[in-house]
């Protein structure tokens, strides 16, 4: 496997209070299915591009709601050389992605990214 399409721990948020910080001091966008908080590490260029996904009780069950995570990971992991790095990104999932594919959120995500200028291809 490509090691550019992984998604590893070292790529992952995962404290709480790093969530809160990205929320509070980050850029936020909201479009399709996907709201999106980031913050550009500028100055650190070794860092990882790193992702971590929100799924609100709104969403639906358990279940969706790993589903819904799933999903918002390999839109992800497909398409995080597409990018600008160093980037911490978060995504929430919105209550329109119950019944969404994954080539329909993929489409989300690179339309959000586009809209936010995160595209390397601008």
């Amino acid at each position: 496997m490509d090691a550019s399409l992984t998604f590893g721990r070292e790529k992952r948020v995962t404290q709480s209070a790093e969530f809160a910080r990205i929320k509070s001091e980050g850029r936020r966008l909201a479009k399709g299915s996907l709201l999106a908080n980031w913050i550009e590490a500028v100055g650190r260029e070794g860092q990882p591009l790193r992702l971590g996904v929100v799924t609100p009780k709104s969403v639906g069950s358990a279940v969706m709601r790993a589903r819904a995570r799933r999903l918002i990971r390999e839109a992800f992991r497909l398409n995080q050389g597409k990018l600008r790095q160093p980037l911490t990104l978060v995504l929430v999932a919105r209550r329109s992605i119950v019944g969404v594919g994954l080539t329909e959120l993929e489409r989300d995500f690179l339309n959000l990214m586009r809209a936010a200028r995160l595209l390397t291809e601008e």
